[in-house]
């Protein structure tokens, strides 16, 4: 198989992953940013819960939580490194109360690892 069609269908798959449905972590999620400046990799935790539809929730108003909101939330907890790693094992061994659910562990870690690479590549960093 020529590398232009397995490229090809690693893009379909990871696309048609993407669309699925997936329980949220109800201990919260994270986001993920690179600052190219401190050289160092951000990663907020911020708190919600899940009502009866599976949606985050603001814990303090009960509200859906909206991706493009412009109402901006405070972090729980703020991390930095400089690495994936130093990172994926802060929030998995030491303050293992965080991650509650194996995919959510997994996607943190994929895109820890994509925030380094931009960190060392000194590009922009885009959280999926």
């Amino acid at each position: 198989m020529d590398s232009s069609k397995s490229l090809d269908e690693k893009i379909k798959i990871d696309n048609n992953l993407s669309n699925r449905y997936i329980d949220l972590d109800p201990n919260g999620y994270f986001i993920i940013k690179v600052d190219l400046e401190e050289n160092k990799i951000i990663l907020e935790h911020f708190l919600n819960n899940i009502d009866e539809e599976g949606y985050a929730v603001d814990p303090e108003t009960n509200e859906p939580i909206k991706c493009n909101s412009q109402n901006k939330r405070v972090s729980n907890e703020v991390f930095k490194g400089i690495s994936a790693k130093q990172l994926g094992i802060l929030i998995t061994e030491e303050r293992n109360d965080l991650i509650t659910r194996f995919d959510h562990a997994l996607y943190l870690g994929r895109e820890l690892q994509k925030a380094e690479e931009c960190l060392y590549k000194k590009l922009p960093y885009s959280q999926d």
